[in-house]
This record gives structure tokens, C-alpha cells and sequence, in this order.
């Protein structure tokens, strides 16, 4: 499609509602909302999800139903701000939880709510500004050649919802239904959460799953191919790589282990091994799928050169963007703050890394997301590739120990938070490019929502850290547990690199036979309990896809609606249930009411039941 002819939903010259009070407010209170929830989902399974479309659906109940308001622009506003929140959240996971489990190891006070807000805003506010000058080349001139997934179908949704809403309901109903299904389970902790068996016929394998919502909808977001791919590297963790260890190392203590193997149960074994295994390959991974972008990294940097500076059309109100002036104003004093405030540990150093590589992930990023969508950006690896020649920088430099890994975490913490706002604001700048949005608004209203995440994301990190802390089996935060062992690694060369090394293996083969490494890894690295509920989502995705008349109902998307609801439900009501444990707040009623593994199954089960029937219940006549 040629930018000539394209002629967006809203004409330029046509000023409808769009940057008013009730979008700001609405979008904050979402981008706090999902933000939150998507730092709980995170630190728990290492995957967030879109809030766009959640954000907008949710948007158009809100503003069109309640208040009686209709402009397309104006629920367009509210998932612009939405949305930043959860990506802001997504970058500031990758990382900072490093610093809070250091404290811990080191005796010291984790970083002050003020620094992880100070880094959150600055991150997100280059991320935006970084992406900005790339608008013209990747959203308007390749309008018709980069689909920007997310973007698109959240124009999609919007534009079907012209005139009704009723699809906020599906989003509410999942949303509540999750979060009594959580508090039963977690809260009153009548049944388990999770369900695990050790094999006795065959040792060191072992089999369980997290009976939870939130895995259950993001299997079905994901689909059967990723869920599978996730499932496929817990197999090959726990039926293989976990009973070849058993066998082979009988009752020997193998570093990084304490104890014999024979005495390690199922999760020693995991946790002492085959973590770490699982940690190369996912390291591996990320690198090589950045690996495999610079062909494109070249292309848009050229691009974006190229635009920069040129004309972007001011005068039509669908062209305008925040002036490069502000740009480059606004990039200097970001840059400053970073090398001059206290409370940010970088100096000269650190910010001049943070602007190089920040704005070299953030073209790349933009980018991607427009080809693959944001849910298979590599943000990991790119961060890991930041981290590890951020670390041999400061070795070098001399600034080593402490002190050096926690400025190596912080430059990380940075670039991830700029890559992943980078890549909000292309989809975000896509769906208003369809629907005929301002840039300039836009852009107004990411700068927003990454202010009201950022003010929010330090208390949730604090509150998920005081209740079960970082790296244990309620909040594995995995991709934090991998950037931690990068660090220490290339620091004090004391990891198990035999193990790793076998991680990297793992991962070039399955490059070389083309079975994407990334989604393989998370599932070696995580355990089976999380991909396996996940999977049996992606199986019911698959069987309504397959369903002939799929494209005549809307199934498809009442699940995911339903989906969406909830992913958010849970994550909302696990913050809840941090806040009662912090307040020592105890409604365990476990002593009165228990049902063991089989009635967890059986609770798994219903789970399924009623998310198979309401996806079925909205069906068209």
C-alpha cells in the first residue's frame, strides 16, 4: 500500500476529542493497572502480555458506555497511556529485582524507591524520545510493509467497536473470575496452586503444573506453537537432562551443588543444574536473535538518518510530531541526570554507555515489533548483549566488585526499559496512524503513562520482594536470575560454565535444525509446572482455531478477551495478596478445609470448564 493513497479513519482535518482529562485520568489508572499486573505475571513466568488491546476495550466501556462520550481518538488516548504502563513494567523486571537480591546477599539496603522511579521515568522517557524521529520512516513510509501485529489489531478492535462495547464485559468477567479463583487458592489456600509428583520408576524426573488462570490465558494468547515450544524445553529438562544427571552423577557433590545428588529431590536437581543449563540457553538465544536483526538494524538506522531532520509535514495535524528541538533538548537533559545524579550509580561512563546502546536497541526494537510484534521481541537479548560489554567496560575502567556490578545492572535496567518503551510507541504510533490520531498527542500521552508507571512500579517491586522475594519459587524472575549470573560471571568468573556452555549447545542446535531457541529455552529454564498449563491453553486455542466455522463466531475472541481478563485478575489480586502478607494478614484456612493434589487437579480442571464455556457462550447464532 502506497502512503499516497492511504487515507486514515479520521480525516487531518477533523478534530475530534483526544488529549482531554478523562483519557489522561482513565489511561494513568490503566497504565498503574496493567503495569502492575504485568510485573507480578513477569517475575512469576518470565512473559508479559499487551495491554493495548485490553486497555482499549476497557477504554471504549469507560468513556463511551459510562460517560455517555463518543470519539475513537479519545479511547485511542486512554490505550496509548494504558499500554506504556505494562511495557515500562516488562523493562524494569528484566533487571532491578538483581539489586534487590544482591541486598540480600550482601547485607545492604536495596535501592531507594526514589532511584527504581528515577530510572523507570528516565528509561521510559528516552524510549519514547529515541523512537520518535523513526516514526516518519517505519510507521508512514512502510505503512503497507511492516504490519506492526499488536498495533493493527488494537486499530481493529477499535474501529469494531465503534458503536458498542460490549466487549469490556468478556475482559471484567475473566478479570473477577481469576481473582476468586486466586484468593481461593493463594488466599485461603484451600486447594494447592500447584500440583507436583516425583516419578519413583524414574529418577530425577519429575511432573507438576501451576493451576492457575493466568498460565492457563496466556497459553491461549500464545497460541498452540509457542505453548508447545515452551512445553518441549520442560521435557527435555525433566525427562532428560534432570535423570541423566541422577544417574550419571550417583552421590558425587558437583559444584554449583552442596549436597550429593542422590539426595537432591526433583527440585535440587532443577535448581542446582539444570537452571543453569537452561540459563545458557536462553542467553544464547537472545543473542543469537539479535544475531540475526542486524541486516534490519542497518537498514533503520539508515532510514532514520535519513528522516532526521527532514520535513515531517508539521502543518497536517496526522504529521505532527514533538519538535526535534524538544527531541534533542529533551535526549541532553535525560543524559545529564544519568551521569549526574547521586542516586543514579553510572557517572560519565555509564550514561554514555546507556545513550549508545540505548539508542541502538531502541531502532532496533522499533523495528522488530513491526515485523514479528512485540510479544517475540527480543528485549532479553539485547539486554544481556548491553550487560556483558557494559561489564567488560567498567572492568576496564577499573570500576570492578560491587560497585561495578551494580552500575552493569543499572545501565541493563535502562536500556531494557528503552527498548521496551521504544517498542510501545511504534505500535502505539501505528494503531494512531490508522485511526488518524496526532502524533504529537500521542506522544504526550506515552510520556503520561510512563510517568504514573514509574511513580508505581518501585512500591509493587518493594511489596512482591517483601512478600516472597525475588528468585523463589512464588517469583522466579527468570530473566532477572539470568541477568544476575551474567554479571557474576564476566565479575568474578564463578559460574559453572560446563553447564552453561551445555545451554549454548542446546540452543546452536536447535538453531541450526530452525526451531525458534527462544521460546525451547524459557521452557528449559523454567519448570515444567509453568509451561505445562500454559500448553493445555494453547491446545484449546488450537481446537477453536481449527473449528470450521471459527471465522463466522467470535470465539476465537472471546477468549482472548477472556484471556486478557484473566491474566490482569490474577496479576491485580497476587498484588493484593503481597499487601496481606507484608501486613501479616493471614486468611488461610487450610486448617478447616484442605483438599491435596487431587483437588487441585480437580479445581484445574473447572478452571478449564467454565473458560471453555464462556468462550462458547458468545458465539454468534
Amino acid at each position: 500500500m502506497s502512503t499516497e493513497k492511504f487515507k486514515p479513519y479520521i480525516a487531518a482535518d477533523k478534530k475530534p476529542l483526544e488529549l482531554t482529562v478523562t483519557a489522561v485520568i482513565v489511561g494513568v489508572l490503566l497504565a498503574v493497572l496493567f503495569g502492575g499486573a504485568n510485573a507480578y505475571l513477569g517475575l512469576r513466568v518470565g512473559m508479559t502480555i499487551s495491554a493495548s488491546i485490553p486497555a482499549a476495550v476497557i477504554s471504549m466501556a469507560v468513556i463511551r458506555v459510562l460517560m455517555r462520550r463518543d470519539s475513537i481518538l479519545e479511547n485511542n488516548m486512554v490505550q496509548t497511556i494504558g499500554s506504556a504502563g505494562e511495557s515500562l513494567a516488562a523493562g524494569c523486571i528484566f533487571t532491578l529485582p538483581v539489586l534487590f537480591m544482591w541486598a540480600k546477599e550482601w547485607g545492604t539496603e536495596p535501592p531507594p524507591i526514589l532511584e527504581i522511579t528515577v530510572i523507570a521515568f528516565i528509561g521510559g522517557i528516552l524510549g519514547i524520545l529515541f523512537m520518535v524521529p523513526l516514526r516518519q520512516a517505519l510507521i508512514v513510509k512502510e505503512h503497507g510493509v511492516l504490519p506492526y501485529p499488536e498495533g493493527t489489531a488494537c486499530a481493529d478492535i477499535l474501529l469494531a467497536g465503534e458503536g458498542h462495547s460490549s466487549k469490556a464485559g468478556k475482559i471484567f468477567a475473566g478479570l473477577g473470575f481469576a481473582a476468586v479463583y486466586k484468593f481461593i487458592a493463594d488466599g485461603l489456600k484451600i486447594f494447592p496452586s500447584e500440583v507436583d509428583w516425583s516419578l519413583d520408576k524414574f529418577k530425577g524426573a519429575g511432573i507438576g503444573c501451576d493451576v492457575l488462570p493466568a498460565l492457563l490465558g496466556v497459553g491461549y494468547i500464545c497460541g498452540y506453537r509457542v505453548s508447545s515450544l515452551l512445553l518441549s524445553g520442560a521435557v527435555l529438562s525433566w525427562f532428560c537432562l534432570m535423570p541423566c544427571i541422577v544417574m550419571f552423577g550417583g552421590d558425587a557433590v558437583l559444584f554449583p551443588g552442596k549436597a550429593p545428588i542422590s539426595e537432591l529431590g526433583t527440585w535440587g536437581i532443577w535448581s542446582s543444574y539444570v537452571r543453569y543449563i537452561g540459563a545458557g540457553a536462553l542467553a544464547a538465544g537472545g543473542i543469537i536473535g539479535l544475531i540475526k536483526t542486524m541486516p534490519m538494524l542497518v537498514t533503520t538506522f539508515r532510514q532514520s538518518l535519513a528522516t532526521i531532520g527532514g520535513s515531517s509535514g508539521a502543518a497536517v495535524r496526522t504529521n505532527k510530531d514533538l519538535p526535534m528541538t524538544v527531541i534533542i533538548g529533551g535526549v541532553i537533559l535525560m543524559v545529564l541526570l544519568i551521569g549526574l545524579l547521586p542516586i543514579i550509580p553510572l557517572g560519565v561512563l555509564g550514561a554514555f554507555l546507556v545513550v549508545i546502546f540505548g539508542f541502538f536497541f531502541a531502532t532496533v526494537s522499533s523495528r522488530i515489533v513491526g515485523v514479528v510484534g512485540s510479544s517475540n521481541n527480543p528485549v532479553s537479548g539485547m539486554t544481556i548483549a548491553a550487560m556483558l560489554f557494559t561489564t567488560f567496560a567498567f572492568i576496564l575502567a577499573g570500576n570492578t566488585g560491587q560497585p561495578g556490578m551494580v552500575a552493569a545492572v543499572t545501565v541493563g535496567s535502562l536500556v531494557a526499559i528503552i527498548a521496551a518503551m521504544a517498542a510501545d510507541t511504534s505500535q502505539d504510533l501505528k494503531t494512531g496512524y490508522i485511526l488518524g490520531a496526532t502524533p504529537f498527542k500521542q506522544q504526550l500521552g506515552e510520556v503520561a503513562g510512563v510517568a504514573a508507571a514509574a511513580l508505581s512500579v518501585g512500591g509493587i517491586l518493594y511489596l512482591l520482594d517483601a512478600a516472597w522475594g525475588f528468585g523463589s519459587q512464588e517469583l522466579a524472575a527468570p530473566q532477572a536470575m539470568l541477568m544476575k549470573m551474567v554479571v557474576e560471571g564476566v565479575m568474578s568468573a564463578n559460574l559453572p560454565w560446563c553447564l552453561i556452555g551445555m545451554g549454548v549447545a542446546v540452543a546452536i542446535a536447535m538453531e541450526i535444525l530452525q526451531i525458534p531457541v527462544l521460546a525451547v529455552a524459557i521452557g528449559m529454564y523454567l519448570p515444567i509446572h509453568m509451561s505445562l498449563p500454559m500448553w493445555i491453553g494453547g491446545i484449546i486455542r488450537k481446537y477453536f482455531d481449527s473449528r470450521k466455522q471459527a471465522a463466522e463466531d467470535d470465539c476465537v475472541e472471546n477468549g482472548t478477551l477472556f484471556a486478557s481478563g484473566m491474566i490482569a485478575g490474577e496479576g491485580i489480586l497476587g498484588i493484593l495478596l503481597a499487601l496481606m502478607a507484608v501486613l501479616n494478614v493471614n486468611a488461610d484456612m487450610s486448617d478447616v478445609l484442605y483438599l491435596d493434589n487431587a483437588g487441585g487437579v480437580a479445581a484445574f480442571a473447572l478452571l478449564i470448564a467454565i473458560f471453555v464455556a464462556y468462550i462458547l457462550k458468545g458465539r454468534k447464532a
